[in-house]
């Protein structure tokens, strides 16, 4: 059961993360990747 909250929590920060990276990016790094401002929390929570 720990290694399960353990694994959670892991996932759940690199997600944060992941997030916070791609939100400084400016707008047109983004668009260079394929990705729009509104939608970096749904792509990285479930996946492009």
């Amino acid at each position: 059961m720990l290694n399960s909250i353990a694994k959670r929590f892991q996932s759940f920060r690199s997600h944060r993360r992941t997030v916070i990276e791609l939100n400084s990016m400016d707008d047109r790094m983004l668009s260079d990747i394929g990705v729009m401002r509104g939608d970096i929390e749904r792509m990285v929570r479930i996946g492009r």
